[in-house]
């Protein structure tokens, strides 16, 4: 099992007024994703649980893109990874903040 960590400094605050929202399930080729408004609105955090060790490289590639693109500040992002793949795992954490992004 490994944690990982990954804090990032975003240019705004994740739209929407939603305080948190859960996507996926922990299960073979899957991860959850749970998302809460709770940082600084120019803060984002994400903790990883993995079953997969070794990949930290990987991980910190797919979350920097993620916040590039997404700018989720405010958001403490926390993952239990059932060993996706990184195109889950961007597909995952887009599903969440459109989720929180509602109304």
């Amino acid at each position: 099992m490994e944690k990982l960590t990954f804090r990032h400094t975003t240019n705004r605050s994740l739209a929407g007024t939603k305080a948190q929202a859960i996507t996926g399930v922990v299960a073979s080729g899957n991860l959850e994703v749970l998302m809460e408004r709770s940082l600084a609105p120019d803060q984002c955090t994400v903790e990883i649980d993995t079953a997969i060790n070794g990949y930290g490289d990987v991980w910190e590639a797919v979350i920097s893109d993620f916040v590039a693109r997404r700018q989720p500040g405010g958001l403490r992002i926390t993952i239990n990874d059932g060993g996706a793949r990184p195109d889950t795992v961007t597909l995952r954490l887009l599903q969440g903040t459109r989720l929180m992004e509602a109304v």
